[in-house]
């Protein structure tokens, strides 16, 4: 009966949800306890547990520092407003350059909360950031449940998601990194837009789904710079299924301006910065409204009319797109993201570059090519297969029936597959998704539906059978592997050991002034910001020309320089101390022609070290290493530098003061008196 019906539609529903709440409790949990005994993180000292904020995640999280000690929240802005601690002799106004609202609002949010007895701050931002991993689950839980009609579905997302974390995130061991925040805010938009979709959602719904498409793209554009590539993948997917007639023209435009406005009031909220006016995804999304306005007929006629038009309007929407990127970086002089475009102009083999800020992208293992063994432990969790074999049939479908909420997933997945491909890091972005693609093509109605008539035995019957009999023997199947291994990997215990950085870290916070200003590596810089509050000269958000010709002088310590040079170099720069890393000046982890040393050499136009091939065009550098022979302490260094710090790792020198090396080479001229 019809109450029958109902009652047990919602104990479906409830169960399902609770089902989702567990597992995304259950991840967070799971993460949290990996971070826990891979670290000893409640046992260390402050300064470990600082230290454990690698590269630029300790750039993100001095600022909630920052901020829990400044003598106010209106202080605290203002000192963010206002910075002139990240990069010496300039002031920069953090919130317009970097993505650290969350920063702000997790501070604000630790100090008006009555938590400070029970929680330490580190603890506060660690837990939020593995809460947010629930938060990412669950999300998925929802899509995977909303394509196929089936919880089930979901369970096996969130399963697949926790046995394959290698593959679909990195949070435990780097917590602050944008991604982490911002990626749960993704799904939930991707959920949201997956909802809206349906073809039998009532307007109300609709335009309540609307609201919530917009936070998650709002929240998710401010907590991440990298927004405006996912957004501008997102657009050419709505693209794409406006052309083919798959969704209305409401939805179409509703979608876009969701976008728009999403970065508009990001853009606001970052002092109107230029980054976001110029994003590919504005120009795109402007270009294809305005296009698409003044092109009436688009849809009208034979197929080869179709077409034709489709080809026209498409090739409208690119020229416009470029022509409009192109002036409003003229206009508002933005060369900020200009290293994005190099690297991938070299990535995809469109001539070689000597580009320091490009051949930097190009040889971190991050950027390169996914490795095969990724798909390996896909296909050993099961996950692999299903993906390809729904994908290969929903193709099929797409290509036979026009199923608006059918075909944004597969294009969806499509081109998520196409950014992952291209480099290791994107891969997060995929593998999430792809566990909820996968589940549905498990869980679905259309894959089995196609199969059970290829095989001429379809039902509705078999159909409800084979739906929920496939994913309950493969959840089982997973228990019975990977439980074991999940059990003895929570139980293994480690503890953080890195006495060289604790011990540097230690020194300079004694022994030199607050206001001193440090030089070095972007990775090491950022490090000394969190834990000593001293002054850098470069650090490791890149999203700037001004910063990133620093940093290429700064590094210039690792490359084949005369100490003058180097000097005037660092004191240009404003630095008092220079840190040397013995990792970085004998680098041996890349690949000749991918070490730091070697990419400031080819960068300088001087021969790489070692065997091996050099251009043609390449010399022989007039001057030795500047952070091997420094260390001889032969007289014309000691005359610039003071070393006043050494252990294994790290070498610390002093600059002298500009008058003192003047009287220095005044003596060398006139002789003893």
């Amino acid at each position: 009966s019809t109450s029958n019906w109902t009652w047990w539609a919602a104990a479906c529903g409830v169960t399902g949800s609770l089902v989702g709440l567990g597992l995304g409790l259950v991840c967070c949990v799971y993460v949290a306890t990996l971070h826990e005994n891979d670290l000893w993180f409640s046992n260390i000292k402050e300064v470990e547990r600082e230290i454990s904020f690698r590269t630029e995640c300790g750039l993100y999280y001095s600022y909630y520092k920052q901020m829990l000690k400044a003598p106010s929240i209106q202080q605290g802005l203002i000192e963010l407003v206002s910075d002139n601690l990240t990069e010496s002799r300039r002031t920069i106004n953090l919130l317009q350059r970097m993505n650290i609202y969350q920063e702000v609002f997790l501070s604000v949010l630790y100090r008006v909360l009555p938590i400070q007895e029970y929680l330490e701050p580190v603890y506060f931002y660690i837990y939020t950031v593995f809460a947010l991993q629930a938060v990412y689950v669950i999300a998925l839980f929802i899509t995977s449940w909303l394509l196929s009609g089936s919880w089930l579905a979901g369970a096996l997302t969130g399963v697949w998601y926790i046995l394959n974390r290698v593959d679909t995130t990195r949070v435990e061991f780097t917590v602050s990194l944008r991604e982490n925040w911002s990626l749960p805010f993704f799904a939930l938009q991707v959920a949201a837009i997956t909802c809206y979709l349906r073809p039998q959602l009532k307007p109300i719904h609709q335009r309540v789904v609307l609201w919530l498409i917009f936070l998650s793209t709002f929240c998710f554009c401010l907590m991440w710079q990298f927004n405006q590539f996912i957004l501008f993948v997102q657009a050419l997917v709505i693209f794409a299924l406006d052309g083919l007639d798959l969704i209305t023209h409401k939805q179409v435009t509703s979608l876009y301006l969701v976008q728009v406005f999403s970065l508009l009031c990001v853009w606001i909220l970052q002092f109107c910065n230029s980054m976001i006016l110029c994003s590919l995804a504005l120009s795109f999304i402007v270009a294809a409204l305005f296009v698409k306005h003044f092109q009436k007929g688009l849809k009208s006629g034979g197929l080869v009319v179709r077409l034709g038009k489709l080809l026209l309007h498409s090739l409208l929407v690119v020229a416009l797109t470029f022509c409009m990127n192109y002036l409003a970086k003229k206009v508002l002089w933005l060369q900020s993201d200009e290293h994005i475009f190099k690297f991938i102009k070299a990535k995809f083999g469109l001539g070689a570059t000597r580009d320091f800020d490009a051949s930097l992208y190009l040889c971190e293992e991050a950027f390169g090519l996914l490795p095969l063994d990724t798909f390996e432990r896909l296909a050993g969790t099961l996950l692999l297969y299903p993906y390809v074999s729904a994908l290969g049939v929903l193709l099929l479908l797409l290509a036979l029936v026009s199923l608006g909420n059918l075909s944004s997933a597969i294009t969806q997945a499509k081109c998520f597959l196409a950014v992952f491909l291209g480099g290791k890091r994107m891969k997060y972005l995929w593998t999430g998704h792809m566990c909820a693609f996968a589940a549905y093509g498990v869980c679905g109605r259309e894959v089995w539906e196609l199969c059970l008539k290829v095989v001429r035995c379809s039902s509705q019957t078999k159909l409800r059978l084979i739906r929920y009999t496939v994913p309950i023997v493969i959840l089982a199947f997973l228990y019975y592997k990977f439980w074991p291994k999940l059990t003895e990997e929570i139980s293994e215990l480690r503890e953080f050991y890195d006495p060289d950085t604790v011990e540097l870290m230690t020194w300079i916070s004694a022994k030199t002034p607050k206001s001193a200003v440090f030089a070095g590596s972007m990775q090491l810089l950022a490090g000394i910001k969190l834990c000593t509050g001293r002054v850098l000269t470069n650090h490791p958000h890149y999203e700037d020309k001004a910063l990133r010709e620093r940093t290429r002088q700064v590094y210039q310590i690792y490359a084949r320089q005369s100490p003058e040079e180097v000097h005037r170099i660092l004191r240009a720069a404003g630095a008092d101390y220079v840190v040397l890393e013995d990792s970085i000046c004998y680098e041996r982890r890349h690949r000749r022609g991918c070490r730091l040393r070697d990419l400031l050499d080819l960068a300088n136009g001087h021969i790489m070290d070692g065997e091996g091939d050099n251009d043609p065009d390449l010399v022989i550098a007039p001057d030795p290493r500047f952070c091997e022979v420094i260390k001889t302490d032969s007289a014309v260094y000691t005359a610039l530098f003071t070393r006043v710090f050494k252990n294994k790792t790290f070498h610390v020198y002093r600059l002298k003061k500009a008058k003192k090396k003047a009287k220095l080479e005044r003596q060398a001229t006139e002789g003893p008196v």
